[in-house]
């Protein structure tokens, strides 16, 4: 899968999901909507670490920068 997650986004999703598990774990999070947010966390936590989110796909969003194919080329 083409990586389409940017450093920005990668990083708002890994510190969502850490304040989420620290609601959880402290107890401030409960019922159905802890559950619910600790498996979104789950899912911040595994699209920000591999830089792929599949929601992203179907609409060609990605908030990696373009990448310039003839900046490593030399004159």
């Amino acid at each position: 899968m083409k990586k389409n997650v940017g450093k920005l986004d990668r990083g708002i999703r890994i510190m969502a999901a850490a304040i989420i598990v620290v609601l959880y774990f402290t107890g401030v999070l409960t019922g159905v909507l802890a559950v619910g947010l600790f498996v979104l966390a789950a899912v911040f936590i595994l699209t920000g670490s591999l830089e792929v989110c599949p929601l992203y796909m179907p609409f060609g969003i990605s908030t990696r920068p373009k990448e310039n194919k003839n900046e490593n080329k030399t004159a």
